[in-house]
């Protein structure tokens, strides 16, 4: 009885949901207040019983009711019970009800916060957001609901969780990556309430601006937390390896980074109106095929869900009447929200303006990749794979140039800036940083490409300092004061930009100065690699909650002094029968050891595989630098000024 209660909720859900999409849009048209003010109230009724759906379906899975059929299918009486609650979205119909929370989620909070809108504008964002909402509660409703029962024939304890999911990796991953996804939807909502309403201005730009930054960071956040996880867990040694599902996410990170910046420019100066409404409606509709891609069965992935084709069919209808739409009104009202500002080739904006166009080429370059091979198949003209030596080739390149204009950009003034007075704040920091990594780069043997990028990274972060310093040092204030008056918005841009900076070093320095072999060893035998000395102590052998495994224990040491015991498993989970590979790691700041424990081979001896990663935690560090930079640019003060003069 208990999951047809939460089978019920989605259906009221969905109720409320078109009611959303449709009352305020009516009391828009008609002028009708009291139908304007139901936005909010119908808001927060869609989102309760979306939480009650997704309460109940957690509620089946703690307590092993196998009687649900994806419960059975995606859980185990002996898994731990802090999996089960993740095991809840470790499927399709459950990820897709966390998706469908998360978007309420973002509702309601943005129906909380919509008395600082005008009058006529809250409702209709809250409208749009009801439409999304709409379309994914019919797909889950129609095609994917996670309440049907269970089949007589299903297993008593649970057929288990893909054991590549049993870790802490599925339990922050997911959501973090949803709430970015999901989070551009704000960004969609205000683009389209802002073309129906006309009200597109430098106010239209603050609102979007914070609900923007902090979707940018969720997703940053999420981006970063699924390449650790596949660094440890996949047993590759590997941080991104051009999987089309994380280029699904990379994508609407790509653009959504370009729709920060035309922001600040919107609201600064007025200008790239048209460009900035297009990027956020080109953001989200990444986020829709990204959808569309991982539960239509068109992709091959280790992170895809299998989907039958009704569903993928259904989503492309999704996506295509929600972007169609979205790009049919901006055709027909883009003309009139067009800016009259013009600037100069030096000025500000057009080192902004080349930042969008290289990160939508970026965009565009890692679409293409992705979808060439899906065109080249549909057409019948064999099938074909697009890996790492394209998206290496086309896409280094232009995120060096992209690093080089985001470091000359908060030099320059607004509309315009004089060519010697740029020069002339930039030359030294490159003089210097190019003799300082002229110098590593022959000391240590980097090639030519290597020296560039770090020759660019170090410039960049000089002129970050550079340009921290000179803000501070002006006036007669004193560089603390000053420093305190500097607004949050200034300190998450170059706390972000500093995190680019230490990604791309991470980067360069893992790809060139790591270390990896495969040796056979026998317990008791010992190797030396990259300087450290790995010796095989033997193998021990232990059963987990619902797993058994053969434990490797190996000792490292340098110069004779130990360093780290590594303890790498494979694993065997009896119910779905499949192989597990846990690494060994200890990590560290300038490098990380990597053991993961191949095949048994002859007699006693095992097939070993050894990485010795440079400089690997700095990517990540550089993507929490970034998430940070995101979610203190959205805390700025003046974004939580109540615009008094709208609402009357």
């Amino acid at each position: 009885m208990i999951p047809e209660i939460g089978h019920f909720a989605l259906i009221l859900a969905l109720f409320f949901s078109l009611c959303l999409s449709v009352v305020p849009l009516i009391g828009y048209w008609q002028k009708n207040r009291v139908l304007l003010y139901t936005a909010r109230p119908l808001t927060y009724l869609m989102s309760f019983f979306v939480l009650v759906s997704f309460l109940v379906l957690a509620l089946s899975f703690m307590t092993d009711d196998f009687s649900v059929l994806y419960v059975s299918q995606n859980s185990n009486s002996q898994l731990p019970i802090w999996y089960k609650f993740s095991a809840l979205w470790g499927g399709h119909e459950g990820s897709l009800l966390l998706w469908t929370l998360i978007l309420s989620g973002w509702s309601s909070a943005v129906a909380l916060k919509s008395v600082s809108l005008p009058k006529d504008v809250g409702p209709v964002v809250l409208s749009v957001l009801g439409m999304v909402s709409l379309g994914f509660l019919s797909f889950m409703l129609f095609t994917s609901s996670p309440f049907v029962r269970a089949l007589p024939d299903a297993p008593l304890d649970g057929r288990d969780l893909n054991p590549l999911l049993q870790d802490i990796g599925l339990i922050i991953h997911p959501p973090m990556l949803y709430m970015g996804y999901v989070g551009f939807s704000v960004a969609f909502a205000f683009a389209i309430a802002a073309l129906i309403t006309g009200n597109l201005n430098a106010s239209w730009a603050r609102w979007t601006r914070p609900w923007t930054s902090l979707s940018w960071a969720f997703l940053t956040l999420g981006i970063t937390l699924g390449s650790w996880w596949a660094y440890y867990e996949l047993g590759w040694g590997g941080w991104w390896f051009w999987d089309p599902v994380e280029n699904a996410s990379f994508m609407p990170w790509l653009a959504g980074t370009a729709l920060v910046h035309s922001l600040a420019v919107t609201e600064k100066r007025g200008v790239f109106k048209s460009w900035t409404v297009l990027l956020a409606i080109f953001t989200f509709s990444l986020s829709l095929l990204g959808t569309f891609l991982v539960r239509s069965g068109v992709l091959t992935s280790v992170h895809a869900f299998a989907a039958d084709p009704t569903r993928g069919i259904y989503i492309l209808m999704l996506l295509v009447i929600l972007i169609g739409g979205s790009l049919l009104l901006y055709g027909l009202r883009a003309s009139q929200v067009r800016a009259s500002a013009t600037f100069g080739v030096t000025g500000r904006e057009a080192w902004l303006l080349f930042n969008n166009i290289l990160l939508t080429v970026l965009t565009l370059t890692v679409l293409l990749g992705t979808l060439y091979p899906l065109i080249f198949d549909v057409l019948g003209l064999g099938r074909i794979s697009v890996g790492a030596p394209y998206f290496n080739t086309v896409f280094s390149p232009i995120a060096l140039l992209l690093i080089v204009f985001m470091a000359i950009g908060p030099f320059s003034k607004w509309h315009h800036t004089k060519a010697s007075l740029l020069l002339n704040a930039i030359l030294l920091p490159a003089v210097l940083a190019i003799v300082v990594t002229g110098l590593l780069s022959y000391v240590y043997a980097l090639g030519m490409m290597a020296w560039l990028t770090l020759s660019v990274a170090l410039w960049s972060a000089l002129l970050i300092a550079k340009d921290w310093f000179v803000k501070v040092s002006a006036g007669t204030k004193g560089i603390i004061p000053r420093a305190r008056q500097l607004p949050r918005n200034y300190y998450g841009m170059m706390i972000a930009h500093l995190g680019m900076v230490v990604t791309l070093i991470g980067i360069l320095l893992v790809s060139t100065s790591s270390h990896e072999s495969t040796v056979k060893l026998s317990p008791g035998e010992s190797v030396s690699f990259a300087g450290y000395d790995f010796h095989f102590d033997g193998i021990s052998h232990l059963k987990g909650p619902n797993y058994l495994a053969d434990r490797g224990v190996i000792s490292v040491s340098k110069n004779g002094d130990f360093v780290a015991l590594l303890q790498p498993e494979k694993r065997f989970y009896s119910t779905s029968r499949q192989i597990m590979t846990e690494a060994g790691l200890d990590a560290g700041f300038t490098r990380d050891l990597y053991v993961s424990l191949g095949e048994k081979l002859s007699g006693e001896a095992w097939g070993i595989r050894l990485y010795v990663k440079a400089f690997v935690r700095w990517i990540w560090l550089g993507g929490l630098m970034m998430m940070c930079g995101g979610l203190l640019s959205a805390l700025d003060k003046r974004y939580r000024k109540t615009v008094r003069g709208n609402n009357a």
